[in-house]
């Protein structure tokens, strides 16, 4: 008797609201040549800990999480995926700033001035 296995589709590690997906197509229309893609990583600064960083890629990394946008290619880190898993990536803009926001269910606190946050 053969078994067979059967996958489905997961979930994207961060949901990006539409507002996260037109400042990603944004981006990528501004994009220096050679640019593939943005990617949001957690690199360590702040006074918390971790900080959410978006940057311009040009080169694809094997263990990076990829989500294709309408507006282009969106990575996550791989090594920062398991702080993310259930976030929300937003984009905010009013009369004093803007910028990507994040709801993450992950943060365990974070630090007075919002620049970091602890898992």
């Amino acid at each position: 008797m053969t078994t067979e296995t059967k996958t489905r589709a997961r979930p994207a590690a961060v949901i990006l609201t539409a507002s996260a997906e037109r400042r990603i197509a944004d981006l990528m229309a501004a994009a220096p040549e050679g640019t593939i893609g943005v990617k949001l990583s957690t690199p360590k600064r702040g006074c918390s800990g971790l900080a959410y960083s978006v940057d311009y890629v040009a080169d694809e990394v094997k263990y990076d999480e990829k989500i294709e946008t309408p507006g282009g290619i969106f990575y996550i880190d791989g090594g920062s995926v398991l702080y993310l898993i259930g976030s929300t990536m937003d984009w905010v803009e009013d009369d004093f700033t803007a910028g990507f926001t994040f709801v993450n269910p992950n943060a365990k606190g974070s630090c007075g001035c919002g620049e970091s946050f602890t898992v």
